[in-house]
């Protein structure tokens, strides 16, 4: 349930359209739904404005069914990640609307018809990745995003082996409200970005590299000692930490929201004033 639902089923009240227990009801489902194993989060796009998400490893192929089909049937979106090729499949098999996004390792089951995400006004970002071999996260990252209702643009294998295929990138990644950075090896491009760019920087080292990368580590301890101001970082290989983080930071940057200082009580102005004749 999100805020625009919840709204609608208070004005219901308030009109008399529809009755107190009639909307307890419809509420009974607040704050998460409890399957056979699973408890879903009914309440997490209401308190955050995100969606419940399934990290599908660990889990059957039946428990996935029958969260996608809750989630889906109480008009949400269900994102699955790290999900399974076999797994997939068989979940499409058994929901003809699942969408399966294979370079992202993820499906989604839409609540719409049209398959579009329900969620938007997220504002915009842009994913950057620096070699082919990092765009499965680049991947997650980027749907993860657009399911919480951010517009993305992508632009794949910009390595600093090759810097000037920067230039391409640079002009659309300036508008974009956030940027994720997704990189393995050295992870020099994020320093090379955020050294550019006004916006901040999301950082994902991923485990791609030979031996001496020890899996990420040596990406994430560069990401982190990065020279350039503005970065922040996620884990390795998360993907889907990074487009959820950029999808709330485009959120507030689109919404305008500002936070106003309070002014002093008109007493302190005026004893202040006293103090200082």
């Amino acid at each position: 349930m999100n805020q625009s639902e919840l709204a609608k089923i208070l004005k219901q009240v308030q009109s008399g359209v529809l009755q107190p227990d009639q909307a307890l009801d419809k509420l009974k489902s607040l704050p998460f739904i409890s399957l056979d194993t699973l408890r879903l989060d009914s309440h997490r796009e209401l308190r955050t404005g995100q969606p419940e998400v399934i990290f599908s490893e660990g889990k059957t192929t039946a428990e996935l069914i029958d969260a996608v089909t809750t989630l889906t049937g109480s008009g949400q979106d269900a994102l699955l990640t790290r999900l399974g090729p076999q797994a997939a499949s068989e979940i499409a098999d058994a929901l003809p609307g699942f969408q399966i996004y294979e370079r992202a390792r993820a499906g989604v089951g839409y609540a719409a018809q049209d398959c579009r995400p329900t969620l938007s006004g997220s504002g915009t970002v842009a994913v950057i990745s620096a070699g082919a071999s990092d765009s499965q996260v680049a991947e997650e990252a980027a749907l993860t995003a657009r399911i919480m209702g951010s517009e993305v643009q992508t632009f794949f294998d910009i390595g600093v082996a090759g810097i000037h295929r920067l230039q391409e990138a640079l002009p659309h990644a300036r508008q974009a409200d956030c940027i994720v950075v997704v990189a393995g090896m050295d992870g020099a491009l994020v320093s090379v970005v955020a050294g550019l760019v006004e916006a901040p920087v999301i950082a994902v080292p991923t485990s791609v590299g030979y031996g001496a990368s020890f899996g990420g580590l040596a990406a994430l301890l560069g990401m982190l000692n990065s020279c350039a101001s503005g970065v922040a970082v996620v884990n390795i290989d998360n993907g889907f930490g990074a487009g959820a983080l950029a999808a709330k930071i485009g959120r507030r940057a689109s919404s305008g929201l500002s936070i106003d200082k309070p002014e002093p009580e008109k007493e302190n102005k005026e004893t202040f004033a006293s103090n200082t004749q």
